[in-house]
């Protein structure tokens, strides 16, 4: 079982919370009914992070925030991985052409990342925050996976069965065919399906209840009631309508391994086969360009960032 720290996760989900609600600010009181803190454990870590700059405290209202510091970690990752900022310009402009939502994904061994959103009110803003983690484990995270190596499909894999606590062989086919139409067509589809819809209520519920160990355990429940739903759409019919959920492409940057994904997802109907094609081609554009100046600009030391 990994190492797990409590005194860290409790700063951790202090600060999740606070990413997961960028337009509020929370007090003691509040802030240790949502998280479930005892009041002197929280006090303590609020005055420390607080303290060091991580957050701010309001002098009337006594609320806590982000403070500078996070500012500076955020410039900091954005110094060190600078084709989010260049991806940026190109996110808002899909979502003024489509007029739906699109985010941006990375990737470490265990997650896949809401790093950046650029959308409309809705279910996308609503649930889905920056910084919210799914875990990287198949069908999660298959347009990163479609380009990796092969240990890391093995490993994709392996991570589905094991959270299923046995080997299937039917679903294992069935990833891997999804996989291999993901790479041949150059883009990932998925549809609508009840997973998600349940992952977007237990998101909601647990808003006022912000919790690491809960929202880990939702998020996980996700991925394995993924298994048992027919997820990634394989084939495209121009003229057929489809219930999707998202539309991810990647963007390689500095190596032939995906830097980050975009995906384009709250869509309000059904959309054709022809729709899916046009909107990916826009993506796939602009993942194009964001990759031609990352590597005009990359430097040797960026390739490690893959």
């Amino acid at each position: 079982m990994p190492l797990f720290s409590q005194p860290t996760a409790r700063a951790l989900a202090i600060l999740d919370l606070l990413m997961a609600n960028p337009q509020q600010a929370f007090g003691l009181t509040e802030m240790t009914r949502r998280l479930n803190l005892n009041k002197a454990t929280c006090h303590a870590i609020l005055t420390t992070m607080a303290n060091y700059g991580f957050l701010v405290q309001h002098p009337k209202t006594k609320a806590y925030r982000l403070g500078p510091s996070i500012i500076a970690a955020g410039n900091a990752a954005f110094a060190q991985f600078p084709v989010l900022e260049y991806a940026r310009p190109e996110l808002e402009s899909l979502e003024n052409e489509f007029d739906i939502g699109f985010a941006a994904t990375g990737r470490s061994k265990t997650h896949v990342v809401l790093l950046a959103l650029y959308a409309s009110a809705s279910s996308l803003i609503d649930q889905f925050q920056l910084g919210l983690r799914l875990p990287n484990t198949a069908p999660v995270g298959a347009c990163f996976t479609a380009w990796s190596p092969a240990k890391q499909l093995e490993a994709w894999l392996e991570r589905a069965h094991e959270a299923r606590g046995e080997y299937n062989e039917k679903l294992d086919q069935k990833l891997r065919m999804s996989v291999i139409s993901i790479r041949a067509r150059g883009f990932e589809v998925t549809l609508k399906t009840k997973a998600e819809a349940e992952l977007h209520e237990n998101l909601r519920l647990i808003q006022n209840a912000w919790n690491l160990k809960d929202l880990e355990e939702i998020t996980h429940n996700y991925q394995r009631a993924l298994c048992d739903e027919y997820v990634h759409l394989d084939r495209i019919e121009p003229r057929s309508r489809y219930d999707v959920s998202t539309i991810s492409v990647p963007v390689f940057a500095y190596k032939q391994l995906p830097a980050l994904c975009f995906a384009a997802g709250s869509f309000g109907q059904s959309i054709t086969g022809s729709e899916i094609e046009s909107i990916a081609q826009s993506m796939r554009d602009a993942a194009e360009r964001v990759t031609q100046r990352a590597r005009a600009q990359a430097t040797p030391e960026d390739s490690y960032l893959n």
